[in-house]
């Protein structure tokens, strides 16, 4: 097992950089626009709001996205990408990203009530709170979905 930390190792960096947050970004962009119908701002804004909408959520996911990454490669002490530990970094991110969902979706649904679901949102209860299960299902998919396609985009292309 290589002794140099993901940080310091120019694979992972290109990996994060090159291949996860560019497919972590277009997956979320995609999900994103599907979800539209699920949000009382489809048809309550006019559709420059929703084009605003829309990109600042996408950058906020990638946000995100690359942070629960990040504490998925420094919970696992990963190295450089061939010793990664796919099948736990994957579910990691993935539930850390689902529970800051959860707050997030919670804040501004029930707090502050920056955003509203409509009734196309199918929601659960999660202490005593309703939360979108759209949401909750995008980061359950989309950063292992990533993950997956970055790393199946790089072989192949390291040189000797």
């Amino acid at each position: 097992m290589s002794a140099t930390p993901w940080f310091r190792d120019r694979e992972a960096l290109r990996l994060i950089g090159f291949r996860y947050l560019p497919w972590l970004g277009g997956l979320n962009l995609a999900w994103e626009m599907a979800q539209l119908p699920l949000y009382t701002l489809w048809r309550e804004a006019p559709a420059a709001w929703i084009a605003y909408a829309v990109l600042h959520c996408t950058a906020g996911d990638v946000v995100i996205g690359g942070a629960v990454l990040l504490a998925g490669l420094i919970a696992t002490r990963a190295s450089a990408p061939a010793q990664w530990r796919w099948g736990l970094i994957a579910p990691l991110a993935a539930l850390a990203a689902t529970g800051y969902t959860a707050f997030s979706e919670s804040l501004n649904t029930a707090v502050l009530r920056s955003w509203s679901y409509s009734a196309l949102m199918p929601t659960v209860e999660i202490a005593g709170i309703e939360i979108g299960v759209s949401p909750l299902l995008q980061w359950l998919v989309i950063p292992p979905l990533a993950l997956r396609f970055a790393r199946a985009t790089g072989r192949g292309t390291q040189a000797g």
